[in-house]
């Protein structure tokens, strides 16, 4: 232990080949995600818009530059492993501390105990602050001085967004690096490695292809999160006496059932077809059965969302003119905060859309609208509605004898607003359902208004 209390770790040499690792991640006993951690920059995992040549991130590490860097993305995306990449690959110390358990008399601590170092043998100090959006402002300006005067390095991961969880002075001073969830490629490239490097499994175990489906979609683009699946599932499977790790094996280890759900293949779109329809049947149960595998399968939710959007126009209509804006309003909230929570969201959205009246009104209008416009029936703009804002206009008819319908009491004037070759045409037929029952009964006045000229 460093001499600056319980949140030091062991000063960080220049690393040597077959050298010790600053966090245990060369111990046997240490978890699987610990041991996998990556060891350079090159074995970082996704991330590709940080590792290009050049690169804020390249510059820290090969040039051994000091820099105050902010991380910000979800779990399991490398922020722990940049930090750490950045104290092995550095000649500096490496001290660690988390805003969930560090006060400010600890951050002082640290600070000064940092700039000892510097002052007594020149060693200069990365340190690495997990989950700063939960620091105080009085705890983040306490990191000020140190940050200022180059006492430290500082290495602050946050999976909120800084512009409002972190103060304006630290992050003026700070190079912001966002950072992106997983794709199910690179879970699936950690789960090999993982298997085969004598670090993780080292060929004990192998994995079948639909155990490997199962923990890529429960990983949610986590990959510290897939790695501690495996290691459990692979347990299940040893303690059976058997090399290959089965889907039942992940499933038990990780207590999710397998959802048999490719979200490129047959499930995918067999669900999804199911989902649309219990909703436009009204059937909030079934709605909710189909949402919640979806979920537990790992589907995209704004897939989910766009599809919601879509159903509110196409079969909810103005029927009850709530929804899309519910669907909106639902898709919106999506982007924002993502999984877990955002199950919450849909399964809101899903249960006032399928209680809600329903009318496929709108499609059937756009597409009838849509067919004569196809067939050819697209006649010349009624000379009184052409535009007569400019010179000459009115010398060609445009805007002659145009009625204007504020000027009736009723709102409405008879005139003649389509081409001569659709005049009369009905597209839009509301339905009996919710309010478009009373937007008939006003069509009917005002169609009859129009038509009588």
């Amino acid at each position: 232990m460093g001499t600056d209390g319980l949140f030091d770790l062991p000063d960080a040499p220049v690393p040597t080949p077959g050298g010790g690792s600053l966090d245990g991640s060369d111990h046997a006993s240490a978890p699987l995600a610990v041991r996998m951690r990556p060891r350079t920059l090159d074995e970082l995992v996704g991330q590709e818009h940080l590792l290009a040549a050049g690169s804020p991130l390249r510059q820290v590490i090969d040039a051994d530059q000091p820099l105050t860097l902010l991380l910000w993305g979800p779990p399991g995306t490398g922020k722990t492993t940049i930090a750490s990449l950045i104290s092995r690959h550095t000649n500096r110390r490496f001290v660690e501390i988390s805003a969930v358990s560090a006060g400010v008399k600890e951050v002082r601590d640290v600070i000064a105990g940092a700039r000892r170092a510097l002052a007594q043998s020149g060693m200069e100090t990365v340190l690495f602050v997990d989950e700063v959006h939960r620091f105080s402002k009085t705890q983040q300006d306490a990191l000020l001085p140190g940050v200022e005067n180059r006492w430290v390095s500082l290495v602050g991961a946050t999976t909120e967004n800084p512009h409002f969880s972190v103060i304006s002075p630290l992050l003026s001073r700070s190079l912001l690096l966002t950072l992106g969830s997983l794709s199910d490629d690179d879970v699936a490239v950690l789960l090999d490695r993982a298997l085969t490097e004598e670090r993780g499994l080292g060929g004990a175990v192998t994995l079948s292809v639909e155990a490997k489906d199962h923990l890529v979609r429960l990983a949610g683009g986590d990959g510290r999160r897939v790695l501690t699946y495996l290691e459990a599932a692979a347990g299940a499977a040893t303690a059976q006496d058997r090399q290959e790790v089965t889907v039942e094996d992940a499933a038990l280890a990780v207590d999710r059932a397998a959802v048999r759900y490719d979200r490129q293949g047959d499930q995918h779109y067999d669900v999804i077809s199911a989902f649309i329809k219990s909703i436009r049947g009204s059937d909030v149960d079934a709605s909710l059965h189909y949402l919640a595998r979806m979920i537990e399968a790992g589907e995209d939710p704004r897939f989910i969302a766009r599809r919601l959007m879509i159903l509110a126009s196409e079969d909810i209509g103005l029927a009850d003119p709530t929804a899309l804006p519910t669907a909106v309003a639902a898709a919106q909230a999506v982007a924002l905060i993502g999984f877990p929570e955002a199950r919450l969201t849909l399964a809101q959205a899903v249960i006032a859309l399928a209680a809600a009246p329903k009318s496929n009104a709108v499609i059937r209008a756009i597409d009838a609208a849509q067919a004569d416009v196809q067939a050819g029936k697209v006649g010349a703009v009624p000379p009184a509605l052409r535009d007569a804002h400019y010179a000459g206009a009115k010398k060609l008819g445009h805007g002659h004898d145009y009625l204007y319908a504020h000027s009736d009491p009723r709102g409405v004037v008879g005139q003649q607003y389509a081409p001569d070759d659709v005049d009369g045409a009905t597209y839009y037929e509301p339905g009996e359902h919710g309010a478009e029952a009373a937007i008939a009964e006003r069509l009917e006045r005002i169609r009859a208004i129009l038509r009588d000229r």
